[in-house]
C-alpha cells in the first residue's frame, strides 16, 4: 500500500479539499476514479476512512489516523524528490507559460528565481492566450502552463489552482455596488471576439439578463494588459465613466492607491478558476511534478 502514494495522494487530497468533486479537478482525474481509489484503500485496510456529508466528507477516525501517516509520507517523499533532482544531475531549461492575467499579475517577480533553485535549472516564462499555451505544450514548446480558463483537451491534464474574481472598474469613481440597469449608463471597453474572457462574461450577462449589443462601446482590445491601459489613458469623466471588466488581481495596487475604482454586481459574483495544466506525457515527469507542486503549494 504504501508503495502506491497515488492513492495516498488522492485521499490526502479528498481530505484537505473536503469534497470528491473538486479533489477530482485538483488532481486532473475523473470523480469515478477518485471514488474507485478510495475504496481501494478502505478495502485495504477493512475500514472506512471517509464518511459523505450533506456539506461535503467527514474524515473516521481511522481516516484521521491515516491522514497523519500520508501526511508524514508526503512530506519525505517531496523532500526525497528533491535529492532525486541533484542526481539527475541534467541541465534543462524549464518552459513556463502564462496567460496574461497570470503572467503579469499574479506572478511576483522573484518566483522564477525561486522554482529555478527549487529544480536546480534555468526557467523562462512566455506569456501567451489560454488557447496558444494549449497549443505550445502540445508541440512540447512550454512544459507547464498557467492558464485563465479550462479549455476542453484529453490530452492534458488540469490541475485547478487559484480562484478568481472579475470585476467592473474605471479611472473614474464608480458606485462599489452596481444594479443591472447602471451597466448602459457606461461607456465600455470590451475584449475581442473569442477571447476566454469574453466567454466567461457572455455567460454572466446572459444569466443576469443584460444585452452588451445595448452597451456604449467605445473599443474592443485583445487582452488584460491593453484593457488597463485603455482605461488609465481614457478621459475622466464622472457623469459617464469608461468601464470595462477585469480580473481585481489585475488592479489590486491601483485600486489601493486610489487611481481606479472597482465595482460589483448585486447580487452577484464573476468568479472564475485558474488551472496549472500539462501535458499527459509529463504527468511524472520529475520537473513537471516539482513545478506544480511549488506552485500548488502557494510559493508562487
Amino acid at each position: 500500500m504504501l508503495k502506491d502514494f497515488v492513492k495516498l495522494e488522492t485521499f490526502l487530497t479528498v481530505a484537505r479539499e473536503r469534497s470528491f468533486s473538486k479533489a477530482s479537478a485538483k488532481l486532473g482525474i475523473s470523480q469515478p476514479a477518485v471514488t474507485q481509489q478510495i475504496k481501494f484503500i478502505e478495502k485495504y485496510l477493512g475500514t472506512k476512512t471517509i464518511e459523505r456529508k450533506k456539506n461535503g466528507i467527514k474524515l473516521t477516525s481511522e481516516g484521521d489516523e491515516l491522514y497523519k501517516i500520508a501526511s508524514k509520507l508526503e512530506k519525505s517523499i517531496y523532500l526525497a524528490e528533491k535529492d532525486l533532482l541533484k542526481i539527475i544531475n541534467e541541465e534543462i531549461t524549464f518552459h513556463l507559460g502564462a496567460s496574461f492575467t497570470i503572467g503579469n499579475h499574479i506572478i511576483p517577480g522573484n518566483c522564477l528565481n525561486t522554482i529555478g533553485k527549487a529544480i536546480h535549472n534555468d526557467i523562462t516564462l512566455s506569456i501567451k492566450s489560454s488557447d496558444e499555451i494549449i497549443g505550445a505544450l502540445k508541440d512540447r514548446k512550454l512544459d507547464v502552463g498557467l492558464i485563465e480558463s479550462y479549455i476542453q483537451d484529453n490530452s492534458m491534464v488540469y490541475r485547478e489552482w487559484l480562484e478568481d474574481e472579475l470585476v467592473v472598474f474605471s479611472n473614474s469613481p464608480i458606485p462599489k455596488i452596481l444594479k443591472t440597469e447602471d451597466l448602459y449608463e457606461f461607456k465600455w471597453i470590451c475584449r475581442e471576439e473569442g477571447s476566454q474572457t469574453k466567454r466567461i462574461l457572455a455567460d454572466v450577462f446572459e444569466e443576469i439578463g443584460v444585452s452588451c449589443s445595448s452597451f456604449d462601446v467605445l473599443s474592443e482590445v485583445s487582452n488584460t494588459t491593453a484593457v488597463l491601459q485603455t482605461i488609465k489613458r481614457s478621459e475622466k469623466n464622472e457623469e459617464s465613466p469608461v468601464v470595462s471588466i477585469i480580473s481585481k488581481h489585475a488592479i489590486t495596487d491601483e485600486v489601493q492607491k486610489g487611481e481606479l475604482f472597482e465595482a460589483r454586481l448585486r447580487g452577484y459574483e464573476m468568479t472564475r478558476k485558474f488551472y496549472i495544466v500539462y501535458s499527459k506525457e509529463n504527468k511524472h515527469n520529475a520537473y513537471v511534478d516539482n513545478v506544480v507542486d511549488f506552485i500548488m503549494a502557494g510559493y508562487c
